[in-house]
């Protein structure tokens, strides 16, 4: 792993070359913010080579207004794992390290070799900062979140500021937790999670319109969550409390 953050280990059996980007316009293409979706080959053979790895990696680290999406083969089985960045068709080959993906954003991005450490630390930061949520330490996760977040990386911001905003409720730091959510929707106004948080936090706070307001938000913007356990909760438990409030 590039530079030892100890990120992600993805396989890389052969010493390939850097990535090799097909046209030499790409940064003409990140100039023109041309630049709107990455998509990563997930087929069987870009698999064994750790395209999935990648696939997070970009996920990761990608700002709101670059969607990063699996697809099947693009036709160049051996120089793998490949991915092509649209709407320019600028194809990228022997992509198969979480710094080389982070490279290749950076171009797409316009940003230098300092901000691919910085936000793969970020993103490394972000990793640990879940997994300490999930064994109940959020006072960990909140100063981990808060670092990476000073990092300042080239994206993924989003992702992080929801994550210190659930950490932050589970403290009950309610108004820090709001205002977490609030900034992570406006970093990326079409993220649901971001509107689901900012719900729960104005539940806790007991304004419980303005909490259903924004989980009609995050409804609006992914219908799919209606049928998830934790978003049925959350309307059944806001219900009972307009109830109460209305009585």
């Amino acid at each position: 792993m590039n530079g030892g953050l100890g990120l992600i280990q993805i396989p890389n059996p052969h010493p390939f070359p850097p990535p090799q980007i097909k046209s030499k316009s790409i940064h003409a293409v990140a100039a023109a913010a041309e630049a709107n979706e990455i998509r990563v080959c997930t087929n069987r053979t870009c698999r064994r080579q750790g395209s999935s790895e990648v696939l997070q990696v970009l996920s990761g680290i990608a700002p709101p207004t670059i969607s990063v999406n699996s697809c099947g083969c693009l036709g160049r089985c051996g120089a793998g794992p490949n991915l092509v960045i649209l709407p320019s068709s600028t194809f990228v080959n022997h992509c198969a390290t979480a710094a080389r993906a982070a490279e290749v954003m950076s171009v797409v991005c316009g940003f230098d070799s300092v901000s691919c450490k910085k936000s793969l630390e970020a993103l490394s930061m972000r990793k640990k900062a879940e997994g300490e949520m999930e064994k109940g330490d959020f006072v960990t996760a909140e100063g981990l979140l808060s670092q990476a977040i000073d990092l300042n990386p080239m994206g993924g911001v989003h992702y992080i500021y929801k994550a210190r905003s659930v950490a932050r409720l589970a403290m009950n730091k309610t108004t820090a937790a709001l205002e977490d959510a609030v900034e992570a929707s406006t970093l990326a106004p079409t993220y649901p999670e971001a509107y689901l948080c900012k719900g729960d936090a104005l539940m806790a706070m007991e304004q419980y319109e303005a909490a259903g307001e924004s989980n009609s938000m995050a409804l609006e913007l992914d219908p799919s969550i209606r049928r998830s356990k934790s978003f049925k909760a959350r309307v059944a438990k806001l219900q009972e409390k307009l109830a109460t409030t209305n009585c």
